[in-house]
């Protein structure tokens, strides 16, 4: 997928977008927005705002600042905007990949649906946490590839086709993460048939939190690990691993 594929795309979806992914994603979102315990003031980026569905869900004491590469979804995501009177938001036209914002300009940042409908998901991970501020939160609430081999197998082999409706499906939460300096705090499973994953990190640059480990909660609650090295590791009782 490049750029200019993926605009239009979803410029193409923009019209019915709310129709068709509007009530099978609103759980996902939801919960995010819900989990995130927005505080005054808190400046908040959306990466792929698209038409601004999750916008009304937002506390107006905070800052939202949402962008898309998308002309078509973000016309929508303004007009939305206007008609809820959302003085708190800013929309504008950009490439995730490469934001036009200061390092350090945002306390969290949020991408829904995001990671695997762009051409470069290294670039717009980079991207995501050269603009949040060390130790602030990046929240990506996405559909990763299966753990279970089997499933596993069956989406690489579909990726081909689904690319051409604007996304893939054989990206991995962990080759995400790898080399990145993220923290993983809390993972949990959402949306019907608990197929998309909603991911809590820490973001650990400028040596704020660790490197990304292996480090999560799965979808129950239930304590998971933490591995370095081989080596597992006890956590906090609130999923953060002891290292």
């Amino acid at each position: 997928m490049d750029l200019a594929k993926v605009e239009r795309v979803y410029t193409s979806y923009a019209g019915v977008y709310d129709r068709i992914f509007g009530k099978v994603f609103h759980e996902g979102r939801e919960s995010a927005i819900r989990n995130l315990n927005v505080q005054p003031d808190e400046k908040i980026l959306e990466v792929g705002i698209g038409t601004g569905l999750a916008l009304p869900m937002y506390p107006r004491h905070c800052q939202i600042v949402g962008i898309d590469f998308s002309e078509g979804m973000l016309n929508k995501a303004k007009q939305r905007a206007a008609e809820h009177r959302m003085g708190h938001v800013e929309l504008h036209r950009m490439d995730a990949g490469a934001m036009e914002f200061k390092d350090d300009s945002f306390d969290t940042v949020v991408a829904a649906y995001v990671v695997t409908a762009v051409p470069d998901y290294r670039k717009v991970v980079s991207e995501m946490i050269r603009v949040c501020r060390p130790g602030g939160r990046i929240i990506m609430l996405n559909h990763f590839s299966n753990d279970n081999k089997i499933i596993a197998a069956i989406e690489k082999v579909i990726s081909p086709l689904t690319k051409h409706l604007g996304w893939r499906t054989d990206l991995s939460l962990q080759t995400v993460l790898d080399g990145t300096s993220l923290h993983v705090a809390r993972k949990q499973n959402v949306n019907p048939l608990q197929l998309w994953a909603l991911v809590e990190c820490v973001n650990g640059k400028n040596g704020n939190g660790k490197t990304h480990i292996n480090g999560v909660k799965n979808g129950s609650g239930a304590a998971a690990y933490a591995h370095i090295n081989g080596t597992h590791l006890p956590e906090h009782a609130n999923g953060q691993a002891l290292v």
